[in-house]
């Protein structure tokens, strides 16, 4: 138990391995990860992965209760937005320029306050701000709220639907 507590602080790394193989005498192939002789020869080479990290999600609990309490939306609904979106890294950027933990495009900062996209703080007030928003516009419709979160309102207006 003390070993997964450890880990789980620490971050884990991936276990790698690499393939041995030998043919025997009768034409038998055997294959292994750990040889137990020297017959076995290297067959495949296994890069080593990344390193994984294990990222507490209670990181930003405070921050999100306080953006739940200032503008009515649920907890879990921020959250589940945040780790949608950036899976809770908050120097996240996408392709299309959104950042921050809960992905906020550049066009949003000033409306929303935002004016460091990279402080959680910010990012999630902006968010959960946001949020409110399009719960308003969109009559609590989870789904299309959730659809002009991620694509923007214009998209689902012309629509009137998830777009496409």
């Amino acid at each position: 138990m003390v070993l997964l507590i450890v880990l789980t602080i620490l971050g884990v790394e991936r276990a790698f391995a690499d393939i041995y193989m030998y043919k025997d005498s009768l034409g038998v192939v055997h294959f292994t990860n750990v040889p137990t002789s020297s017959k076995y020869k290297l067959y495949i080479k296994e890069k080593p992965k990344k390193r994984l990290h294990i990222i507490s999600t209670k990181k930003y609990d405070d921050v999100i209760r306080k953006a739940q309490k200032k503008y009515g939306v649920e907890f879990s609904l921020i959250k589940a937005v945040i780790k949608v979106e950036s899976d809770f890294n908050p120097e996240a950027v996408s392709k299309k320029g959104a950042k921050g933990l809960m992905q906020i495009m550049p066009d949003n900062f000033k409306s929303l306050a935002v004016k460091d996209p990279f402080n959680p703080f910010q990012n999630i007030m902006g968010g959960a701000l946001y949020l409110q928003q399009l719960l308003k516009r969109y009559e609590n419709k989870l789904h299309l709220v959730l659809a002009a979160y991620n694509a923007g309102p214009e998209a689902v207006d012309k629509y009137k639907k998830i777009p496409p």
